[in-house]
């Protein structure tokens, strides 16, 4: 495991992108991304951050439009 920022890369010298899963939410990873899809499509997103649908039930999958939460009444 990477100690140190100087060892942190994949060999390539490119730095590991960084995924944070939220309990209950998306999964966010550090853009841009290339999402390769069970159906074989690739989804790209240039954005500084993304967030990944976790729950499937985003209208937007594979990316997250906060579905995953409780309606408030």
């Amino acid at each position: 495991m990477p100690t140190g920022r100087d060892e942190a890369t994949d060999g390539r010298g490119r730095e590991p992108r960084r995924v944070t899963v939220v309990p209950g939410g998306p999964v966010l990873v550090e853009g841009p991304v290339e999402l390769c899809l069970d159906d074989g499509t690739t989804v790209v997103s240039d954005r500084f951050q993304v967030a990944v649908c976790a729950c499937r039930r985003s209208r937007t999958y594979p990316f997250c439009d906060t579905s995953h939460r409780r309606k408030r009444r």
